[in-house]
């Protein structure tokens, strides 16, 4: 029950407008991950970004089980393999950037997209963590059972030979 793994690792990435630049993104997530990437709308009015309610602002693209796990290892390869601490939460969960998606091994440059980056968050979760999500008797997770920032970080220096930020500058 206390063994940890991978419920869903998400790609994000926002243009900020709608339009060519929208669907140039949308076509990168979906050769990174070969699925189908979904748009984000925005919900707030801010005038000085052209920004209204309705707007497809983002794109993102949500992977879980085998393909997640196997696609995380691709994606620390483009930051070698180095976390910060501080991307941790309280939770357990992190994100980190990859700022050229070149980086990715496998990706290849391509012209009409030029260089961009995006953001990867990585959720994690034990066995039992469906009591919160379920839609009967839902309940919290107990203190003892919720993953802590640091048995996050252990995980990842076990599971897929992260370093994480300190260890670096040592």
């Amino acid at each position: 029950m206390r063994e940890i793994k991978i419920e869903k690792l998400t790609l994000n990435m926002g243009a900020g407008e709608a339009g060519n630049k929208l669907e140039k993104y949308t076509m990168l997530l979906n050769k990174i991950t070969g699925k189908k990437p979904i748009q984000r709308i925005s919900n707030k009015r801010i005038p000085t970004w052209q920004v209204r309610p309705g707007l497809a602002i983002g794109t993102k693209v949500t992977i879980r089980g085998k393909a997640a796990a196997e696609l995380l290892k691709r994606l620390l390869v483009a930051v070698d393999n180095t976390i910060k601490p501080k991307s941790f939460d309280k939770e357990g969960n992190f994100a980190f950037g990859i700022p050229e998606y070149i980086d990715i091994p496998e990706m290849e440059y391509i012209v009409e997209i030029g260089i961009v980056g995006l953001e990867v968050a990585v959720t994690l979760e034990r066995a039992g963590f469906r009591i919160k999500k379920r839609k009967f008797n839902i309940k919290k997770i107990p203190i003892k059972h919720r993953i802590t920032s640091e048995e996050a970080q252990e995980f990842m220096r076990t599971k897929y030979n992260a370093k994480i930020g300190e260890e670096e500058e040592k």
